[in-house]
């Protein structure tokens, strides 16, 4: 994956904290739980990069 899209996961994820906070700010639950339900996602997909930096590291880039 590309810095673009690094980027964007790590937009994802703060957006998900947003959303979060403002729903415990305003007591909505159902805003909350999207906001951690963004995060995780977000979390998902870094640990998916993270996965394919290491192999390119070890195996190198043989497409």
């Amino acid at each position: 994956m590309g810095l673009g899209d690094k980027i964007a996961n790590k937009a994802e994820e703060l957006g998900g904290k947003a959303k979060e906070a403002v729903g415990n700010a305003t007591d909505d639950d159902r805003l909350a739980a999207e906001g951690q339900k963004e995060q995780a996602a977000a979390k998902a997909k870094q640990a998916g990069e993270h996965v394919k930096d290491a192999a390119k590291d070890v195996f190198g880039d043989k497409r």
